[in-house]
């Protein structure tokens, strides 16, 4: 059982990595020319303003007494410059954020976890391009962009990793850092003759990326007082800037200025996905070679912004984000990026029609440039047999629009040209996407034999050893050599594809996974015909029945990552259970707090999603109410003189419950302290983490008998999720693991359905002992309801929290017990380990029903695996990369999800059973008894 454990972890790794291969792969390609207008450039410099996490209704609307939040920037675009939205990609990252601007490409979903701070890979970016760029900001932006340039001229200015503090005292500080830096270094620069001409050289760029607005974002959400009034600095600060520069080269009207965000911002505080507060950035330019504002009558637009922000009348220009760079590279003219994918948005330019139409061109070119590239390496890897061209862009099409275009530019018929190339530059962005997802139908195709294959192979595993199905299965034990030789044939075959077309490694895995599952599944041939003659005996429509309820419970399940309130519905279902089945007359008691909890659970799904308002009072009264019950269940076990209880064991609980005190101390003085902005206290942090290193130890000194040790799980876990708890959310783990104590009472009156005559007492039953003094039984139809419940109580575990089925569903503010200075990764692995919690919680009550039903520890697993896999077999086929970017972002998530669910199940089930089953001894003198 070991090794199918392994290779089922192993085999689910490979279905979560397969989504990144098949829909999200780095679009880079290298080896292009660069491509550059000739004519002169109407800008010497640019100033490039990244407001990080600056949402565009943020900047845009106008507060409640009319006045526009950002002053110096509205009159701006009403008087000076042009406007608009600029749209993002998912992920919703700095990073990505970043790269698109300067870059003008998006990066593949997965760069998000390659880190900040490095180049994954080598790419061109405007900075790259420019004579000199100078930059000031964060630490975790700008090194990425002057790691990747060549030569020594893009210089940069960072202020300390530790400054990006959540709960510091004003997180404006980072923005005005920026702003007072930028100010000195052109006073020094008078005095330093080097420097004063290198800024007075043309094509450079001055980079001022801002992170106060984020931070505050982050720390207080983006419609506190904080996040706005930064927004008021950030106006302040620009206007500054904008007036010391023009003062500087002396009003020579060479200076272009640009405005916008990388990305937006969740009302709670949040980004990554594709929800549109996430994705709508603002874009302000001004300047050299911009466009004065344009009033109109008129525009349509599908969303409703424009009369919100009083901007009816001047013409907004939306843009998609990778759009700003060769807009940049235009205005100073340096070439495009070589891996730019943007299209020149000509409406921000203000020069003349032969300079747009020849920038136009040059764009086109540049991006035809990465289609040949893309189409030549496509080609040299797929025998010429295979190989299939994108025919709308053959070379002779090429060729002939390329022509085409020069010939109207020479006519000086402009808009004919700038026409031309705008649909030369659609055709070879449809090739490159045509190139760049070549092989998803084959790989596709190759998880998804391998996902069905995986789930027959576990069906075969759960009839085979543990059903009464196919009692003759045992004596088939040689199987014929001609089948293990025709499957490793087909696997040569396929290899051997794959070598002469030089595919990544990665193909291999994916391409070759179905051969060794489905070889297992024919392996079994004899399970499967008596299997289906078993079935042919059975009533057909009772047998099409249980596949119909089955598979209403799967998209039950599914319907759920779209709704929470399914779960509602579905835990009041659940509540009825007993009703319909013997249990309300064997255990009525039992029956009705069953009901009861059941009910009070099913309230949590319809709780706000992330994004309340924290309620620390409530968090505060949590920990007081898991006191209380944890001090009644001390003292009514000091009451009964409990003999299976030591002094040593009071000792464990009792530090248990001190734990939970000081957490709720610890949720309680954090608050203050940041909401006083004195930041976190140390003394809080030592706890914190403390804390978090104790609760994973000190359930394993306790005692090992069921109810002992499940309480002890709880109150570890409760007094590390108090401290990750932020509102409602904290109720949660206690509400759910009275649901479990019950639900493993209530399966063992449901026992008694098969007249199983040994029955033994929870209240003394050992899980260290299980395994001796249990007799396993086979599965019964009953057990793939048990194992529904699981799976249910699972998926309940996730959203139950207020989370929502997105990767951007975490509250930061839920880390600040913890830390507050920004670490992605320590904060990401906090908020999984509070997602993972409720999900110990099931894992150990699924534990001790398995072995109090008399069931090993696999088989119901085995049916928990099978329900999970067809769930995310159908997010598979639901992922998609076109549409709305919310739509993308969606799917991913739930595949992703899923996924992770199913891999956590599997760990879990092996952590729930060190839990429940293992103990450390502090002393030789400790007895255990049994009866």
């Amino acid at each position: 059982m070991p090794v199918f454990v392994l290779a089922g972890l192993l085999v689910h790794c490979v279905f979560l990595a397969s989504i990144f291969d098949i829909y999200f792969t780095s679009p880079l390609v290298h080896g292009m020319t660069p491509q550059q207008t000739l004519l002169p450039s109407p800008a010497k410099r640019l100033v490039l303003f990244v407001a990080d996490g600056l949402r565009a209704d943020s900047l845009y609307e106008l507060d409640s007494n009319s006045t526009p939040r950002a002053p110096f920037l509205r009159s701006i675009l009403e008087n000076n410059g042009s406007w608009g939205i600029s749209h993002t990609h998912v992920p919703t990252e700095s990073r990505p954020g970043h790269v698109a601007l300067i870059a003008g490409f998006y990066e593949d979903v997965s760069a998000v976890a390659k880190g900040w701070k490095e180049n994954p890979v080598e790419f061109d970016s405007l900075f790259n391009e420019s004579k000199y760029t100078w930059s000031w900001g964060s630490p975790d932006i700008l090194p990425m962009f002057a790691k990747g340039a060549s030569g020594d001229h893009v210089y940069t200015f960072c202020y300390t990793a530790e400054s990006e503090d959540f709960g510091a005292q004003d997180a404006s500080r980072l923005d005005t850092w920026v702003f007072d830096h930028v100010k000195s270094f052109f006073n020094s620069s008078r005095n330093n003759q080097t420097l004063y001409s290198a800024l007075n050289e043309e094509k450079v760029v001055l980079f001022l990326h801002l992170l106060g607005i984020d931070t505050n974002g982050h720390a207080h959400r983006p419609n506190s007082r904080e996040y706005k009034e930064n927004i008021r600095k950030v106006d302040e600060g620009v206007k500054e800037i904008a007036s010391m520069l023009e003062n500087f080269y002396g009003n020579d009207g060479k200076t272009a200025f640009i405005l916008t965000s990388d990305h937006g911002m969740t009302d709670w505080g949040s980004h990554g996905a594709g929800h549109p507060s996430e994705t709508l950035t603002p874009l302000i330019a001004w300047g050299a070679g911009v466009n004065y504002p344009q009033r109109v009558t008129s525009q349509f637009f599908e969303d409703n912004f424009l009369k919100e922000w009083k901007l009816e009348n001047l013409k907004r220009l939306d843009v998609n984000q990778a759009d700003i760079a060769p807009l940049m590279a235009s205005l100073i003219g340096v070439p495009f990026p070589l891996n730019s994918v943007g299209t020149l948005p000509l409406e921000y330019l203000n020069n003349s029609a032969h300079f747009k139409a020849e920038s136009m061109f040059t764009n086109a070119v540049q991006i035809l440039e990465q289609f040949k590239v893309k189409m030549t390496q496509k080609k040299e890897t797929t025998l010429s047999f295979l190989f299939m061209p994108f025919k709308p862009l053959s070379d002779s099409e090429q060729i002939n629009l390329l022509k085409k275009t020069r010939l109207y530019i020479q006519q000086e018929k402009y808009e004919e040209a700038v026409s031309l190339c705008k649909a030369l530059i659609n055709l070879a962005l449809e090739g490159l996407s045509y190139y760049h997802t070549y092989d998803r139908l084959f790989l596709g195709l190759s998880i998804a034999m391998s996902f069905v294959g995986w789930t027959a192979y576990v069906i075969l595993v759960i009839i085979k050893t543990h059903t009464n199905l196919t009692k003759a299965a045992q004596s088939h034990d040689k199987e014929p050599t001609i089948l293990l030789y025709g499957f490793a044939f087909v696997g040569m075959i396929i290899a051997f594809f794959l070598l002469i077309q030089t595919c990544p490694w990665t193909y291999y895995v994916y391409c070759l996974l179905p051969v060794p599952v489905w070889y297992a599944v024919v392996k079994e041939l004899h399970v499967i015909q008596e299997l289906a003659a078993n079935l042919l005996s059975l009533h057909f429509g009772r047998s099409m029945g249980f596949l119909l309820v089955c598979a209403l419970g799967i998209e039950i399940l599914v319907f759920s990552f779209f709704y929470r309130s399914t779960l509602t519905v579905g835990l009041l279902v659940f509540a009825g259970w007993p009703v319909i089945t013997p249990l309300w007359v064997q255990a009525k008691t039992t029956a009705l707090i069953w009901i009861l909890l059941c009910v009070l659970l099913a309230i949590f799904p319809l709780m706000p999603v992330v994004g309340r308002e924290p309620n620390i009072p409530l968090v505060i009264a949590t920990g007081l109410l898991t006191l209380l019950i944890s001090c009644s269940s001390l003292a009514s076990l000091c009451k009964s003189k409990n003999k299976y209880m030591n002094n040593e064991d009071l000792i464990i609980q009792f530090y248990q419950m001190l734990s939970i005190a000081l957490s709720t101390y610890v949720v309680s003085s954090t608050h203050n302290s940041l909401q006083n902005k004195q930041g976190l206290p140390v003394l809080n942090q030592i706890i914190s983490w403390t804390t978090l290193v104790s609760s994973s130890v000190l359930p394993l000194l306790s005692p090992t008998f069921l109810f002992q040790r499940l309480f002890s799980i709880l109150l570890s876990l409760m007094s590390t999720y108090l401290l990750l708890s932020t509102g409602y959310e904290a109720l949660f783990p206690l509400v759910l693991s009275g649901l479990m104590f019950v639900w493993i009472n209530m399966e063992q009156e449901a026992l008694q359905h098969y007249g199983l005559s040994r029955k033994p007492k929870l209240a003394v039953f050992n899980f260290s002992y299980a395994t001796d003094i249990m007799q396993f039984r086979q599965l019964h139809l009953d057990d793939v309801r048990r194992s529904f419940f699981f799976v249910f109580f699972i998926v309940t575990a996730f959203f139950g929290t207020g989370n929502i089925a997105s990767v951007n569903s975490f509250d930061p503010a839920s880390v600040y017990c913890f830390l507050t200075v920004f670490s992605p990764f320590v904060m990401g692995g906090l908020l999984v380990l509070k997602v993972v919690i409720p999900f110990v919680l099931v894992s150990c009550a699924f534990e001790a029903v398995q072995v109090t039903t008399q069931l090993s520890s696999k088989s119901l697993f085995l049916i928990v695996l099978v329900i999970s896999d067809i769930m995310a077999l159908h997010f598979f086929f639901l992922v998609k990369d076109y549409g709305s970017w919310l739509d993308i972002g969606t799917s991913i998530s739930h595949y992703v999800l899923v996924m992770s669910l199913t891999i956590f199940m599997m760990l879990m089930n092996g952590l729930a059973q060190l839990l429940t089953t293992r103990r450390l001894e502090l002393s030789r003198k400790t007895k255990h008894h049994f009866t």
